[in-house]
């Protein structure tokens, strides 16, 4: 049975011809329906919901036609025990999951779980892994935005865009991911911007607050001063995701030593050289070693493959950087 607030929300909304409200209480009724693997239910309700809609709209909403090209759903493979996450942002994303599985809780004190997370720092830090990750525990759909879908050439064509694809996660309980956000949020005071990017900000930001907390928005940037002030406000979580220093070094390596059981006597060497990387970028010279070790089996020695890989790894690192070659 539905949850009773929801019930009396729609009675609410219907007496009062408070369309806004009924569509939020509805949608909210949805996803829990898909949560509890009611889907026939869910889908029935969706459609009723989506005709009522788009009446004079041109065709359904449904993720394999019109949406296609908008979203891509994604089997998380990333989960928290493989991130190497600043002890801040570990404690804030366990406080999130708890939030959400104990929803009801919080609803019965007129309170709703926090769902809207803003994620900066360098690119190749874990800011789509940790996405992933938060998806694989909520338990929750992952849906990723499409940008070369999203922005169209014409104006209004985004913002149109965008709605349909709000209106789809609201009717699920989902991780909606906004990878390079300054593409959408870009400052509004830019000059160089046409009044078509205003707009578009505008639209986004109204959407985001018309979501429900069963609707997970996290957005990534790697450039945060471009992100219009307001999109600040609209976020109740921020977290830094920084490349990775010594000591965050030390930990990834011990893992790695873990992972092809034996030691590295060469640690501190490699911590040294390491220094400047990214986790991404250490996650090729991890795949690289590896590779090589199973390779050289039985007889591999790891230190002197580990050394060789690090000056392949820093001689590709220099030419993709454009610096000179020793």
């Amino acid at each position: 049975m539905a949850r009773s607030d929801l019930i009396l929300t729609l009675v609410k909304a219907g007496t009062r011809g408070d369309n806004s409200l009924f569509r939020r209480a509805a949608e909210a009724l949805i996803a829990e329906e898909r949560a509890k693997q009611h889907h026939l239910l869910a889908e029935k309700l969706a459609d009723e919901l989506r005709s009522n809609a788009n009446s004079t709209s041109a065709g359904p909403l449904v993720l394999g036609d019109r949406l296609a090209n908008l979203l891509l759903e994604v089997t998380p493979r990333r989960t928290f025990d493989e991130l190497f996450l600043p002890p801040v942002v570990g404690q804030a994303c366990q406080e999130l999951i708890e939030e959400h599985n104990r929803a009801d809780l919080l609803r019965s004190y007129n309170l709703e779980p926090r769902s809207r997370i803003l994620l900066q720092g360098p690119p190749g830090n874990g800011k789509t892994s940790l996405a992933e990750a938060l998806a694989s525990a909520l338990m929750a759909t992952f849906l990723v935005v499409r940008y070369e879908g999203v922005i169209g050439t014409y104006l209004g064509e985004t913002s149109v865009r965008l709605k349909r694809v709000f209106e789809f996660a609201s009717t699920r309980r989902c991780v909606l991911f906004f990878d390079e956000f300054d593409t959408l949020g870009k400052e509004r005071g830019d000059v160089h911007d046409t009044g078509e990017i205003k707009r578009v900000v505008s639209s986004l930001l109204l959407q985001i607050d018309a979501l429900p907390s069963h609707v997970v928005v996290i957005t990534a940037t790697n450039h945060a001063e471009l992100l219009d002030r307001a999109v600040w406000r609209r976020f109740q979580l921020h977290m830094t995701l920084p490349k990775p220093g010594r000591d965050e070094i030390t930990k990834w390596l011990c893992h790695l030593e873990e992972r092809l059981g034996q030691p590295i006597s060469a640690r501190s060497e490699l911590v040294d050289k390491l220094l400047g990387a990214s986790y991404a970028d250490m996650e090729i010279f991890a795949d690289a070693i590896k590779r090589r070790y199973v390779l050289s089996l039985p007889g591999g020695r790891l230190d002197a493959i580990a050394r060789d890989c690090l000056r392949q790894w820093q001689t590709r690192r220099l030419a993709s950087n454009g610096d000179r070659l020793p």
